[in-house]
């Protein structure tokens, strides 16, 4: 790995004195090399802190096929979502505190930190019954994990951090002095501390020459399929009512919609021009060059207004039109806002 993407990343030398431990060098896998992995036979296990990765992933079907072929698979989670239901063939489900909840450790009920979008770092604190008096904190229930399976480490004190959160912070702050000093005492003033973000600030100091570069694109198009006919470009969509997979309600104010999620956004102009009209059902299949048959059914017939050429459709639901393979060059990040797809009609709503 590059030397400035490592000390980018993370810290690796510093952890080595703090801990006294050899800090892996070698890259971890993103979500596409992991899905990559999981159909090749290559990943074995998986242990996940939280999230739904089965329902955020491209290329739903497969890799929920693939998925009973590991040989472990460890869910750590406040509530049951479709990931818990396929499982490897040695599964655990570890129910966890909730943030909303009081975590009651040996120094004291804890509180935790939280980011927001503007950088800004808060406190935050449960004051919630938990569920139930069997559950476990996710930092009792990782430093559990770690004290059964690691060798002793005199600088690793992982009962102390699982019993006071503010240890933790202090270890973070050791580990990050330029972005967390006075941790424990900031976090707790109104409105947070600000940690700092180089580009909002316009300082690109540590940039080479000082500046920021800008690059030129290698093709005017960043798709990453050709145009072809009846091809079109499906961009996936949030609603207000959702929080990444998990959906609240069936209501999205930000686009006036509301009464399901199984619909296809189109121009009227494209409708005219396929002979479509609003409440029409449609199936939407994946023009990927992969050979790969990928074909999701019901979608209601909308009208709005975006390009010509392009198709919106929500997230997570439209996943099984993405394929692996298709996502950003550099970052490796699933690119499901650009889809070639192709509509079939199916019928007339209004009909049935």
């Amino acid at each position: 790995m590059d030397v400035a993407l490592e000390r980018a990343l993370a810290p690796l030398d510093r952890l080595q004195a703090l801990y006294d431990f050899e800090p892996p060098r070698e890259k971890g896998l993103n979500t596409v090399e992991t899905c990559e992995g999981v159909l090749a036979g290559t990943v074995k296990g998986f242990v996940a802190l939280g999230g739904n990765f089965l329902r955020a992933v491209p290329d739903i079907a497969r890799i929920e096929a693939a998925w009973p072929s590991l040989d472990l698979t460890v869910q750590v989670a406040t509530k049951l979502n479709r990931s818990h239901l396929i499982n490897g063939r040695t599964a655990y489900l570890l129910p966890c505190l909730s943030r909303i909840e009081r975590d009651a450790q040996a120094s004291g009920d804890q509180t935790v930190s939280t980011e927001d979008s503007t950088s800004c770092i808060h406190a935050s604190f449960g004051d919630h019954e938990p569920a139930s008096d069997n559950l476990r904190s996710e930092p009792a229930i990782v430093a559990g994990i770690a004290q059964a399976t690691l060798p002793a480490n005199r600088k690793v004190d992982w009962a102390g951090w699982a019993g006071d959160y503010a240890k933790v912070r202090d270890a973070i702050e050791a580990t990050y002095p330029q972005f967390f000093t006075g941790y424990n005492a900031r976090f707790h003033q109104p409105g947070g501390f600000y940690r700092g973000n180089k580009a909002r600030e316009r300082d690109f100091s540590e940039a080479p020459g000082g500046k920021a570069s800008f690059v030129t694109p290698a093709a005017l198009s960043a798709v990453g399929f050709r145009d072809a006919p009846g091809v079109y470009r499906l961009m996936t969509l949030r609603s207000n009512d959702q929080f990444n997979t998990t959906i609240y309600g069936y209501h999205d104010r930000l686009r006036g919609l509301s009464g399901s999620r199984e619909i296809l956004l189109i121009n009227p102009a494209e409708m005219e021009k396929l002979g479509l009209e609003a409440g029409d059902v449609v199936a939407l299949e994946s023009a990927a060059a992969d050979g790969i048959h990928r074909r999701k059914e019901g979608f209601v017939v909308t009208p709005f207004d975006l390009p010509d050429g392009c198709l919106g459709g929500y997230y997570p639901e439209c996943n099984v039109l993405a394929p692996v393979s298709h996502f950003a060059e550099e970052s490796k990040t699933p690119a499901v806002k650009s889809l070639p797809v192709r509509i079939d009609i199916q019928r007339r709503l209004a009909a049935e």
